[in-house]
């Protein structure tokens, strides 16, 4: 009875989830509305050439028997024949390949299309969500449906074609013996319905599956990357990486290997009797042809109407499975395309400021990341002011850097707010408090693009202001490295592709900073991008960079007092909470925590 009912629901499944359908044909006709027009058009004439071609042999047949017992045959209808059913062959091998060139044109298209549209929308979604491990299987299973989704489309359009056919064949075989459909209808049922158990059986496997096969992509990854090289030789982790992968793999393996011989097995039992169904109504055609109730040509006709229709059947209703399958697939798609994010510009927000007057105030902020009940920051009030260069300080994990993302609106406060000029953040349009913030982070990307382009991230609407990006370039001395790199700025940067030349990490971090000077931003934060600069180098930057936005808002981030001590007021944060606030020499003269650890800082250098 729990088998009866766990199999009533997997149909029921696989029959809601052709719900998706709609609006998976409305996202193919809006990728292209000619291509989707002549597959269906190409679709339905070679879904009525079988019956013609059926019956054209019919009427060949029947002629050839009648011919043979004229004294003067006259065979001119017999060549007319001959020549429709030779035209009818040559144009269906036509209209296949027809249908194979827009398959594909039309298959990546689509695949493009929702490539991009996944992209966009992640770039819609909330920072936690990132941090997700659920949202990262969502993720995962969406990427898998750009290119295995674009098979759908062929098997959708192929199922109408040949519902067409198979109802053009029905009326042929209705009109000579309405008994051979019934056995039909009772061939193929046991083996669509155990095809439909055991799709609904594989899609539930891969989907439990989901996070295991993400860590096998993963493995796979840093067992075989540039990026992890080093660290796999330097600590033997080969060993360890294929171990762990082999053993995941195996138990993958094991699970769907069940799967796999159970539908063998009933496969091979459930297709014998439709086999043993066809030669039922063979023999039926049969003795009806002995008993001169029906021609040879009709013989003909019947026998390959009913065998055409018995493997277009089972073909649909195996089609039918895997299409419900891919539908299911295809939730997951939609799923991720329909998910929110929790920040966004309400319908009335007001732009930024042009010109910042005031600065940006902290009043009692607080904030706890998702799915955890520690505070990282916890009470915060003050103002960075127009102008002013604010320094950070404090240990690792004391909220630095959780302050630089709530000042960008990357995260939302759990309590308090965050104003500028007096105005919410909430309230500031996403799009131009973004435009007015550059950011460069401590774990920034090392893209594998040219010189130009990886500058040019900082402000991607200038990647052709050529002069733009040399004068920040210049700005953040990344010039004195691209200068030495072959193609200058059309060099392409790591190792990823062909002539691509790799960067030390300080001249990395001189690109990246190029991109905070390829934004005009009214606030510029600098969160420890320095860190692989030696302590001279990174004085030098911090006081190119103080020089080169004179009249802008700073918020500095570094463990160098040496640097810190350029800022013109210092926050120390101790366990996500204000401990001082002021400027270097007041901070001294307070002797708090902030002068203790200069002192013992200092102590390090002499």
């Amino acid at each position: 009875m729990a088998k009866q009912k766990e199999s009533d629901k997997n149909i029921k499944a696989q029959f809601s989830a052709l719900r998706n359908l709609p609006r998976f044909f409305g996202l193919i006709w809006q990728t292209s509305r000619p291509l989707t027009l002549t597959n269906i058009g190409l679709r339905l004439v070679k879904s009525l050439i079988p019956l013609a071609m059926l019956y054209v042999g019919k009427l060949i047949i029947d002629e050839v028997v009648l011919l043979i017992d004229m004294p003067n045959p006259d065979s001119t209808f017999l060549w007319k024949l001959l020549g429709i059913e030779l035209a009818l062959a040559i144009g269906s091998d036509i209209i296949n390949r027809g249908i194979t060139l827009v398959d594909i044109l039309l298959g990546d298209l689509f695949s493009n299309r929702t490539s991009v549209d996944i992209i966009k929308h992640a770039a819609r979604l909330d920072m936690y969500q990132f941090e997700n491990p659920e949202f990262y299987d969502k993720l995962e299973r969406a990427r898998r449906q750009t290119s295995g989704r674009t098979a759908l489309m062929s098997q959708v359009l192929q199922q109408f074609q040949e519902i067409i056919t198979v109802l053009t064949l029905g009326a042929g075989l209705i009109a000579f013996n309405p008994w051979l459909i019934l056995i039909l209808i009772i061939a193929i049922i046991p083996s669509f319905l155990g095809e439909s158990h055991f799709n609904q059986r594989s899609y539930s496997l891969t989907r439990s599956w989901t996070p295991e096969r993400r860590e096998l992509d993963y493995l796979r990854y840093i067992g075989a990357s540039d990026a992890t090289a080093k660290e796999v030789k330097i600590f033997n982790l080969s060993s360890f990486l294929a171990n762990r992968f082999a053993d995941l793999s195996h138990r993958y393996y094991l699970a769907n290997r069940k799967i796999t011989i159970q539908r063998a097995g009933w496969g091979v039992l459930l297709s014998s009797l439709g086999t043993a169904a066809y030669y039922a109504a063979y023999v039926v055609i049969a003795l009806q042809t002995i008993s001169g109730a029906i021609t040879l040509g009709t013989l003909t006709f019947l026998t390959g109407a009913f065998s055409r229709m018995r493997g277009m059947l089972q073909s649909i209703m195996n089609r039918f499975s895997r299409i419900t399958e891919s539908a299911l697939y295809l939730q997951d798609l939609f799923d991720f395309l329909e998910l929110e994010p929790s920040i966004s510009s309400d319908h009335d927000s007001l732009p930024f400021p042009s010109d910042i007057h005031e600065g940006f105030t902290f009043e009692n902020v607080g904030f706890k990341y998702p799915g955890t009940e520690k505070w990282a920051i916890r009470h915060l009030s003050f103002t960075l002011r127009a102008g002013e260069k604010l320094a950070l300080v404090g240990e690792n994990g004391a909220g630095k850097t959780t302050l630089v993302k709530l000042l960008a609106r990357l995260y939302d406060p759990t309590e308090g707010r965050i104003l500028v000029d007096g105005i919410d953040l909430k309230k500031i349009e996403l799009e131009s408090l973004r435009q007015n913030i550059g950011i460069i982070f401590q774990d920034y990307i090392r893209f594998q693009l040219k010189a130009k382009e990886n500058l040019a991230i900082g402000n991607i609407g200038q990647l052709n202001n050529i002069e733009g990006i040399q004068e920040a370039a210049v700005k953040s001395m990344a010039n004195e490295v691209i200068d030495q790199l072959p193609e200058r700025y059309d060099q392409f940067l790591g190792k990823r592709f062909k002539n691509g030349v790799d960067l030390s990490g300080g001249q990395w971090q001189k690109i990246a900073l190029g991109r905070a000077y390829m934004r005009d931003a009214q606030l510029l934060i600098l969160d420890e991008p320095t860190a692989a600069l030696d302590a001279r180098s990174e004085h030098e930057v911090f006081l190119r960079f103080s020089e080169l936005i004179e009249g802008k808002s700073a918020v500095l981030i570094s463990h160098r007092f040496s640097t810190v001590r350029m800022a013109d007021r210092i926050l120390f944060l101790e366990q996500g909470q204000l401990l001082e606030l002021g400027s270097h020499q007041e901070l001294l003269a307070q002797n708090g925590k902030y002068a203790e650890l200069f002192h013992l800082q200092a102590k390090g250098y002499q």
